[in-house]
């Protein structure tokens, strides 16, 4: 996967400065290797990357650190389900984000984020709500197979 990351990097350094924090070198650098590569990656991946991409050792309880900044950012996700992280798709748009939900492969661990319409979660909020659940996070996540994994199949 190619991504020009240099304007996806300035957006997000704008998003930060705006909300009074510090997208710092090690931030940074976190969110580059999430951005370079086309799979989630867990933690521990990440700090791999980071010493091959970087040449620096980073703790994995500081890159974790990091990911939490980033996810309060909205610039990274979690997925919950296997609990690995993925770049935000939508750091360098103008428009305004929707719920995010996955379409993650089963098969080559590829991961389209999607966006949700606004009254489609209104709905389901009010659906979840009468049934006396707290809802805590809006995010779906849901598992199949890509269109180049299923051609593959044929």
């Amino acid at each position: 996967m190619s991504v020009d990351i240099d304007p996806i990097i300035q957006k997000s350094q704008e998003a930060c400065a705006s909300a009074g924090v510090k997208l710092t070198t090690k931030r940074k650098n976190v969110l580059v290797v999430l951005l370079r590569s086309s799979i989630p990656l867990s933690a521990y991946e990440i700090a791999e990357r980071y010493k091959t991409q970087f040449n620096q050792s980073l703790p994995v309880m500081s890159v974790y650190r990091m990911l939490d900044f980033l996810i309060q950012g909205k610039l990274v996700h979690k997925l919950e389900t296997a609990s690995l992280y993925i770049a935000c798709a939508h750091i360098a748009c103008d428009h305004q984000h929707e719920t995010p939900q996955f379409l993650i492969c089963d098969r080559c661990h590829s991961v389209k984020e999607i966006g949700i319409k606004q009254h489609i979660m209104t709905e389901l909020a009010r659906s979840i709500q009468n049934t006396g659940f707290t809802l805590a996070h809006q995010q779906l996540e849901l598992h199949g197979l890509c269109a180049r994994c299923q051609s593959d199949s044929m």
